[in-house]
């Protein structure tokens, strides 16, 4: 795949942090098969002593700070790690859901190889807010406040909602077909239908935290093309 250049994907750049929005399907870090282009090579390649702060799964698109050395990389990790950090997503899920300040604080158990199940006995403490944003005939836009950055935490708490993540097929989400939005919609002949995103429906939208001089600071990051296209279809055709 070809990725944007990495100085396309600054939302937010001082001396000390850059916010960027990650294109989906370009991993944060070094995946254990490598050889990938990812994040953290393209950011050192920009500043040396760049260092990603926080994750986001390969396939989720948005928000994501980086430090350019070490101070403001210990600064933005305390922030995560008492829990400073805001970050708001924007999910599209199966089915229409009124979500109105919704908590959803099941635990979760993060058996390795990327294996998450809901288990209260083992489960590390993890909470996260939902409101609904818009509604569909068939799906809801839904805004995701995570308290806890638990691994899937988003993904498998919607799940326990019966409100999975449309495309998430980890989580019983179902890939989007603009044949089943669309009244007549025809293929060609020999042609498959191919979903109108390749991925889960999953954007880090927002992201809020101080930076060095102890000033707060909001970055949205705008939707991607795919995620665009997908709300747009269903205004159109779901409304």
């Amino acid at each position: 795949m070809k990725f944007p250049k990495f100085a396309d994907l600054i939302l937010f750049e001082d001396d000390d942090v850059i916010v960027v929005n990650k294109p989906p399907f370009l991993s944060s870090l070094d995946e254990r098969e490598g050889g990938d282009v990812n994040l953290l090579r393209l950011a050192k390649a920009y500043s040396d002593d760049a260092q990603i702060c926080h994750r986001l799964d390969k396939e989720t698109s948005g928000a994501l700070i980086i430090a350019k050395n070490p101070e403001a990389y210990r600064n933005v990790s305390m922030q995560f790690e008492k829990r400073k950090v805001k970050k708001v997503y924007h999910a599209i899920i199966d089915g229409t859901h009124v979500f109105d300040n919704l908590k959803v604080d099941l635990p979760i158990l993060n058996s390795g190889r990327g294996n998450v199940s809901i288990s209260r006995q083992e489960g590390k403490l993890a909470e996260t807010w939902f409101q609904s944003l818009r509604y569909f005939k068939h799906y809801t836009l839904v805004e995701c406040r995570p308290v806890t950055g638990r691994m899937h935490q988003i993904r498998i708490h919607l799940a326990t909602q019966r409100a999975s993540i449309a495309g998430d097929e980890m989580y019983k989400g179902k890939p989007v077909y603009l044949s089943a939005l669309k009244r007549k919609y025809h293929l060609g002949k020999d042609q498959e239908e191919q979903p109108i995103m390749k991925r889960f429906a999953l954007h880090a939208y927002e992201v809020t935290f101080k930076l060095m001089n102890g000033e707060d600071i909001t970055i949205r990051a705008p939707y991607p093309k795919d995620f665009e296209t997908l709300l747009k279809l269903l205004e159109k055709f779901d409304s």
